[in-house]
């Protein structure tokens, strides 16, 4: 049954949507979620400067989080192929991915940061940061390299590691602040 929706939604968009306009900034866009260069960039910037240095490193955190339980965990896994195999007559608008399909990892990268952004930092950066997550998920259902139910997934996935990744970094700041101030109790008695 999922199959049947994402199917039909994927040749709705490929009849309906596609058109010599969009075609080019959507191929754009979701070039730039490619290998998560975008979201890398954007988090060392946001790591050079002091002011966004601590949504820098949970940008950071939930990156790599992410993407060791997206692509190296869940995408091995599920094995699911590319639509434009398992979908006659669906073509892809860019270079045929190598790998599997399930989850989305433009869509989970994306959303690791974009979100994590969104919740943390000024909203005016915020909101145009997460509206350029969500067209790089859809623009991976108009180039035709995921099925809906891989961006939903994908998206998901990148919202929980947007928390988890703040949580890991609160767990270590705390254990890091507990050591040292034992360390600078026992400096004290020693």
């Amino acid at each position: 049954m999922i199959f049947d929706i994402d199917k039909a939604i994927l040749l709705w968009i490929k009849e309906y949507m596609r058109n010599d306009i969009l075609t080019p900034v959507l191929r754009f866009i979701t070039t730039l979620g490619n290998a998560g260069i975008f979201w890398i960039i954007l988090t060392l910037i946001l790591l050079l400067y002091k002011p966004t240095r601590k949504i820098g490193v949970v940008c950071m955190v939930a990156l790599l989080e992410e993407f060791l339980v997206c692509n190296v965990l869940i995408k091995n896994i599920v094995k699911r192929t590319r639509p434009y195999v398992g979908i006659e007559g669906l073509n892809p608008l860019v270079k045929k991915p190598t790998d599997y399909s399930f989850p989305s990892g433009h869509s989970s990268s994306s959303f690791a940061v974009g979100f994590t952004i969104f919740r943390k930092g000024d909203k005016r950066w915020g909101i145009p940061v997460l509206v350029l997550a969500i067209l790089i998920s859809l623009s991976r259902l108009y180039v035709a390299v995921h099925y809906p139910s891989d961006v939903i997934v994908g998206i998901a996935i990148g919202i929980i590691f947007s928390y988890v990744g703040e949580w890991t970094v609160e767990v270590f700041r705390k254990s890091h602040k507990e050591r040292k101030n034992r360390t600078d109790t026992l400096d004290k008695f020693g």
